[in-house]
Formats: structure tokens, C-alpha cells, sequence
């Protein structure tokens, strides 16, 4: 949470984390490509060797204000594989809320488990208590043959009562109430601590 008193604006940031191919790419895309242009800035991909990261912030007016201040998210998706895990923790920095992308096929469970296991290492290293971070899960590729069941993931990831999405990427079932979601509970998380008293 960054607030810039001058522009009355709170910068909030959410990050797409998960395994390689997983659907983080797709599901930044696809909420992209379905946000009106006013409320989102350019989509941007920063690159180093294969590594891809990408970034947009996206302004949501319908949630009116915060503290008298207004809302704006910045989303990032991570690189997934095992050896950008400097990168990954980079990006993490600073996260308010966090959307957990697991590939529902069975040959990728130990994937999503390694990767889960990974951000809480991440968190951990920069000071965070997972449990105080906001976080969904988004059981992505639901359309394929061979998946597992979505209490098998939930449990395997330790995420059991976590909110939980069932989504295909590609076509974007799904993604867009998990970002709802994740967006509520940072906003709710932040009026808490935004609120006199608390």
C-alpha cells in the first residue's frame, strides 16, 4: 500500500502468482482486454532473458473511495519458473492481496505445491505473515481432461477456506470474479487499517 497524498489516491497492489503456464499471463490479459480503457493503463511486459513479467494498473471507480482517498490497483503477474524466484520475490514486494493460479491437471499437483511453497518462503523473507495477505485461489483449466478435484487442490495447497475460482483462462470463465473478489478483500483489509481506531 503506497498512498500519494497529492493525487488523494491509495496505490494498491495485487500479484498473479502460481507455476509456470499455469494461466497468470492469460487471466492479466483477458482482465485487461475487459477493462474500459479509462480505468486501465498500458499493458507492460518487462522482460529479462525468457523471464516475463507483466504489469498494468487498472482504476476502479465503482468502489468509490477509501479514507477519502481513491483506489488504484496495480497488477502484476509473476514468472513461474523455479529459477526467477529473485524476480518473483521482487514483485511480491510491497503486495496487498494475492491471486493463486493452479494448473487443475493432475501430471502439474506437485507444480501448484512447489509454488505454494515458494511464496510462503517469499512472503516470509520479505517480512510477511501469509496468513495476513489476502489471497484466492483461481483452479484454472477446468475444460481439460484429467484435472483434479477442486478439494484435492485446495487441500494439497493448504488453502483449505480460502475463496476459491473455478476458471478457464483462455476464455475467460472465471477470472474476472476472482479479481472481485481479491479487490473486496484488499479494500476491506485497508479500510480496516485505514479506519480511526484501528
Amino acid at each position: 500500500m503506497f498512498i500519494n497524498w497529492k493525487l488523494r489516491e491509495i496505490n494498491l497492489k495485487i500479484v498473479y502468482y502460481g507455476p509456470s503456464l499455469s494461466g497468470k499471463t492469460t487471466s492479466l490479459q483477458f482482465i485487461h482486454s475487459k477493462t474500459h480503457p479509462e480505468r486501465r493503463g498500458e499493458l507492460v511486459s518487462l522482460k529479462t532473458r525468457e523471464d516475463r513479467t507483466l504489469y498494468f494498473d487498472y482504476m476502479q471507480f465503482q468502489l468509490g473511495e477509501i479514507g477519502g482517498l481513491k483506489p488504484r490497483f496495480n497488477i502484476y503477474t509473476v514468472p513461474g519458473q523455479v529459477y526467477y524466484r529473485g524476480t518473483r520475490k521482487l514483485v511480491l514486494k510491497g503486495v496487498d492481496g494475492i491471486v493463486f493460479v493452479a494448473d487443475s491437471q493432475a501430471v502439474r499437483l506437485e507444480e501448484n505445491v512447489q509454488a505454494i511453497r515458494d511464496l510462503k518462503l517469499d512472503l516470509k523473507d520479505l517480512g510477511f505473515m501469509p496468513r495476513d495477505i489476502p489471497i484466492i485461489l483461481q483452479c484454472n483449466k477446468r475444460d481439460l481432461p484429467n484435472i483434479v478435484p477442486v478439494e484435492t487442490l485446495k487441500s494439497h495447497l493448504g488453502l483449505n477456506g480460502v475463496p476459491t475460482y473455478e476458471s478457464v483462462a483462455v476464455r475467460g470463465t472465471g477470472v474476472l470474479d476472482g479479481l472481485k473478489s481479491i479487490v473486496n478483500q484488499v479494500v476491506r483489509k485497508v479500510q480496516g487499517k485505514l479506519s480511526p481506531g484501528s
